[in-house]
Order: structure tokens, then sequence, then C-alpha cells
């Protein structure tokens, strides 16, 4: 009994391996986000990539900077995150 019991554990833990494996091995091949954001900038609104300083685009009104995110993230099927003028997050658009 006790070697049936011990082979089922090491089968559990054999399994748990594999599924960790694969996990780690899809989340490094996504690598970075392509999330974008669109914040406050000195000049009015901003497209910004999630993760950079840079910014991809400025425009004077938030609309224009969605419509610069929304194309971008449709390209790369990710999400656009749409900030308030103090910058808390208002919207959250999702192209998966």
């Amino acid at each position: 009994m006790a070697t049936n019991n011990t082979s089922k554990s090491w089968i559990n833990i054999l399994i748990e391996l594999v599924e960790v494996f694969f996990k780690s091995s899809r989340a490094s091949s996504r690598g970075r986000t392509w999330h974008q954001h669109v914040v406050p900038h000195e000049r009015g609104w901003a497209v910004r990539r999630e993760g950079n300083q840079r910014i991809t685009s400025s425009h004077r009104r938030q609309d224009t900077a969605i419509r610069k995110a929304k194309r971008l993230a449709k390209k790369h099927k990710s999400d656009v995150i749409i900030h308030r003028a103090d910058g808390t997050i208002r919207d959250r658009i999702g192209y998966d």
C-alpha cells in the first residue's frame, strides 16, 4: 500500500512540474505587453506604451489620443487604458 501512495505522490509532483514549466514558458514568450495608456501630458494628452518612459504620440485633445491608442491596441491585440486629467484610470478597453 505504501508504494502505491508513494507512486501517486511522484506522479502528482511530476504533473505539477510539467504544468509549472508550460505556464512559465507561455509567460516568457509573451514578453512585454503592448497595452496603450492615454495619459495627461504638458501639451494636452499623450499615448504611452505600458512600461515606457517615452511617449508614442502627443495630442491636443483626449479623443484623438484615444483613437490613436485604439489603433495601436487593435494591431497588437492589447488594451487601451484611459486616464483622467488627475492621472487616475477612467476606462479600460480590451482588444484580445
